[in-house]
């Protein structure tokens, strides 16, 4: 029950609640209706022997001046229901709200831990984990405490229903007792097997959501090759283990009251004889304890039934509870509080950075001077973006530190220093919306007017103005309905819009044709002066427009060429 005991800390004010109004639906359906069937007994005449529970409601009722008559026996029993009924409704409405709220708080937690990791986590957690998480994995972890909140009710039903029975014959509720519990730990098993399908059905998911959204991310090389059938035949498998995983947990969780019925029923017609048979109870007596064991028992089996739906949706939320401390493990540590400025420049002293065994850098001293475009050149995997991600704040260098205007970096506000920072990546992704919203992205500080501005800064207000709908026009998925070039300028405006004090280029013209980079090109030239630049290229055109070009190699770095203005 670990499960219950985690929700009832998380939520204890709402636990408490539904706790507290389930014990007084319980004990108005219990109290009321075995002792008023009891009475009902009673009063088509059979008197002696009344259990204690019908003596208890008939010294209430003498209490009130009401005569235990039909009449107001009948006006008790439909009140206590009503209230009973009351009460119900208000603790599943208790556990309704707080369903939702744990889905939204799982999500929630799950985006602010990830979005406050470190650049390493995002290196080695699949995207499509975090998106199989944050859609489905959370709503069947909210039905894990909807199935819980269930179980709780129902328990306590059926401890209220065994405390009444005990006073009307606990020789008869003992026995009861008994055997009903040999019956549900022999069919435990039911249950255990259900939980580990549920399990293996999230891990499974899991997996084929991740898989998915790579192949998804990559169909346009897979279908121009012809091979997106490999692709089919592993979700295909992938799929079929879900449905086996499913299927197992549906045989389960049917196979439990199959059995469980025709045993209650057995069970009961035992109970009827020994109580007229052998414990020689009166009528009134022999009709509560029937009713009352009918009511334990049934609610027992429908506390495992309830139990074995909980187990087979708990394993989601402990997978997005393990999904949540490792990124919260992962997280940034606190940065300082200096607010950072960049009049004078940024430089680099003595750093080094290795992954593992690999140095990647090694020493490299660099100064980039505020207003001038630095521009690093070098072979593929030889430290240009992991300089650039030293600079950002993203990575750590294992030596030598990195100075914004004299000030270490880890000395600044770590937020306020990126905000300072206009990031263009090689892959530029676009968001499925509008021109407007991928400049701005929903920032509601920023107006159609800081977006047409950007545009314009970046080169690209000619060709929006002609687009169809203009800055609202769709850009359509990755940008797919814009060429390159377009996508580039649009990835620089929006780079641009919150007038950055440093903008950085990973490799901005890579894609491009030679018109498309020469406009590129001319974009850069007009923003030197404006703004510090830090870019990564290969590509010649954005050399002849650089103030400073170096040559990373071997964790070195070194002058490619003279300066040029």
């Amino acid at each position: 029950m670990r499960l219950l005991v985690h929700f009832a800390r998380a939520y204890p004010w709402r636990s408490l609640l539904t706790l507290l109004a389930l014990l007084l639906a319980g004990l108005l359906d219990g109290v009321g209706l075995s002792s008023l069937l009891a009475m009902l007994v009673s009063v088509a005449g059979d008197g002696a022997g009344l259990p204690l529970p019908a003596r208890q409601v008939t010294q209430f009722l003498a209490a009130l001046g009401i005569a235990p008559r039909l009449e107001p026996v009948l006006v008790l029993m439909v009140l206590a229901m009503l209230a009973k009924a009351l009460l119900t409704l208000a603790a599943n409405a208790q556990v309704g709200y707080t369903v939702a709220l744990v889905g939204t708080d799982l999500r929630l937690a799950l985006l602010r831990a990830v979005l406050a990791s470190r650049w390493e986590y995002y290196l080695r957690t699949p995207v499509g984990a975090l998106s199989n998480a944050i859609s489905g994995e959370a709503n069947r972890a909210a039905n894990a405490y909807f199935n819980a909140a269930q179980v709780l009710a129902l328990l306590v039903q059926a401890l209220i229903y065994t405390a009444l029975a005990l006073l009307v014959s606990w020789q008869a509720t003992l026995v009861a007792l008994v055997v009903g519990g040999t019956l549900m730990l022999a069919m435990g098993g039911l249950v255990r097997r259900a939980k580990r399908a549920g399990t293996r059905q999230s891990q499974l998911t899991a997996a084929l959501v991740t898989y998915l959204t790579d192949v998804l991310q990559s169909v346009k090389p897979l279908k121009a090759m012809g091979r997106e059938d490999l692709a089919d035949g592993i979700l295909t498998r992938q799929t079929r283990q879900i449905d086996k995983a499913l299927r197992r947990q549906v045989i389960a969780k049917e196979a439990l009251p199959a059995v469980q019925d025709p045993l209650l029923a057995s069970l009961a017609a035992v109970g009827l004889y020994l109580a007229i048979a052998h414990l020689g109870l009166s009528l009134a007596s022999v009709m509560v304890v029937i009713f009352l064991l009918a009511r334990v028992l049934g609610y027992f089996t429908k506390v495992q039934r309830q139990y074995q739906n909980m187990v087979s949706t708990e394993g989601a939320y402990w997978l997005l509870k393990n999904a949540i401390d490792d990124a919260r493990a992962a997280a940034e540590p606190p940065s300082g509080g200096v607010a950072p400025g960049l009049t004078r420049g940024i430089e680099l002293r003595g750093l080094r950075f290795a992954y593992g065994e690999r140095v990647v850098l090694d020493g490299v001293d660099l100064t980039i001077p505020a207003g001038r475009l630095t521009t690093l050149i070098g072979p593929s995997g030889a430290g240009k973006t992991t300089l650039v991600d030293i600079v950002i704040g993203l990575l750590s260098p294992q030596a030598g530190e990195v100075l914004v205007d004299g000030v270490p970096l880890p000395a600044l506000d770590r937020r306020a220093w990126r905000r300072m920072i206009g990031y263009v990546p090689q892959d530029t992704l676009l968001l499925h919306d509008s021109v407007l919203a991928n400049v701005t992205l929903g920032d509601p500080a920023l107006t159609r007017a800081d977006a047409e501005r950007a545009l314009r800064q970046a080169g690209a207000w000619e060709f929006v103005t002609a687009l169809p709908q203009g800055l609202d026009t769709p850009v359509g998925e990755r940008g797919g309905k814009l060429s390159g070039g377009q996508r580039q300028r649009i990835a620089i405006a929006r780079a641009l819009v919150h007038e950055p004090k440093l903008l950085i280029l990973d490799e901005p013209t890579s894609a491009l044709d030679a018109a498309a980079e020469a406009a590129v090109r001319d974009t850069l030239r007009a923003l030197k002066g404006r703004y510090t630049l830090l870019a990564i290229t290969h590509r010649p055109a954005l050399l002849d427009v650089s103030d400073q070009v170096l040559h990373i190699a071997g964790g070195k770095l070194r002058a490619a060429a003279a300066e040029v203005h």
